[in-house]
């Protein structure tokens, strides 16, 4: 199929903490008429995240922390469980993964895997998240953890076994989280 695109208005709404933007463009698909769309596009830059795990103990190590979108949607306290991350910034994407995994978890691990790349929320967020996995001992932990600057962030250490049922009962409900759990349940690496 042959796509091209046509902007028709590209205006910055918001340039607070990330930009928002309104775009109206056409659409031609194969040579046809074109179809007009209208969307708002929220650019937050791309991130990395990381599931730290444990092989012997059969555990993982998990963040929780306030995250105010989820409170406007519902979420009672705004608490989220999930695997450290961040926003890549200027860092290459598994720098900024071991730097978010020291920063929130105080752990400094050696070998890193990278599982892939995903879009997390295409249909409005620019976001493009690189996923990671990473053993970890308790060697390896260089500080308590907890974020950098206006970060509060709880360290949890979590059975495997648990954190899958912590997903299946929706107390674990970040996409990335539930997503690296399911990539390290798939092979087979907790067995």
């Amino acid at each position: 199929m042959s796509i091209k695109i046509e902007v028709i208005k590209d205006k910055i709404l918001s340039d607070n903490y990330f930009i928002l933007r309104n775009i109206t463009y056409d659409l031609y698909r194969n040579e046809a008429e074109a179809i007009r769309h209208k969307r708002e596009v929220y650019d937050r830059g791309n991130g990395a995240t990381m599931l730290l795990y444990n092989r012997d103990k059969k555990t993982v190590v998990l963040t929780r922390q306030f995250r105010v979108a989820t409170w406007v949607n519902g979420n009672p306290d705004g608490m989220l469980i999930e695997a450290c991350a961040g926003l890549l910034d200027a860092d290459e994407p598994e720098v900024c993964a071991r730097k978010e995994a020291i920063e929130e978890t105080g752990y400094e691990v050696g070998e890193v895997e990278k599982v892939f790349e995903l879009y997390m929320s295409p249909g409005g967020v620019t976001e493009l998240i690189h996923f990671y996995m990473a053993e970890y001992s308790d060697a390896q932990r260089d500080n308590a953890g907890g974020g950098i600057d206006d970060e509060d962030i709880d360290v949890l250490e979590i059975p495997f076994r648990q954190a899958l049922e912590m997903v299946a009962s929706g107390e674990i409900r970040d996409g990335k989280t539930v997503i690296l759990l399911q990539q390290l349940q798939l092979r087979g690496i907790m067995n």
